[in-house]
């Protein structure tokens, strides 16, 4: 069975992202790590995927690899939004209580690579703490009877 293109894209990405973030001094302990997170409305498991997960000094690093042949319709990290936060913080939250680190120091971080077609050097941006819990959650709104006049 062969894969798509996009699929060699993202897995070419995530190669060039570890290499990277090996090279700035992060220590890469896992790739790809997919974990049950919950269930479904219907009962099914619901599991996510952590691209790729890191240490920075004491710091473990969950990151997300985005990965597009051109940056010239919108930068890669653009598709990084809420709802694909929420899914990494929640993998992030299980990883975390799977290994009984709860309390330590944890960030979210992104890694951009951009890899043009005529082979010349990819782009590889990392963006540090990209998001937080806080910035994520769920707004609970409400109702004031003072606005109806």
């Amino acid at each position: 069975m062969t894969s798509s293109p996009a699929i060699e894209l993202g897995q070419l990405g995530e190669a060039y992202a570890a290499a990277y973030l090996e090279q700035v001094g992060y220590r890469l302990v896992a790739a790809n790590f997919t974990l049950p997170v919950g269930r479904s409305l219907r009962g099914a498991v619901v599991t996510a995927e952590i691209d790729l997960v890191a240490y920075e000094a004491e710091t473990l690093c969950f990151v997300e690899v985005k990965t597009r042949a051109s940056d010239w319709f919108a930068p890669p990290q653009v598709n990084v939004d809420l709802r694909k936060r929420r899914q990494v913080a929640r993998a992030a939250r299980a990883y975390r209580q799977m290994l009984g680190i709860e309390e330590h120091p944890y960030r979210y971080d992104v890694v951009t690579v951009v890899l043009p077609g005529d082979q010349s050097t990819p782009q590889i941006e990392l963006l540090r703490n990209f998001w937080t819990d806080e910035s994520i959650r769920k707004r609970r709104w409400s109702f004031d009877p003072h606005y109806l006049f």
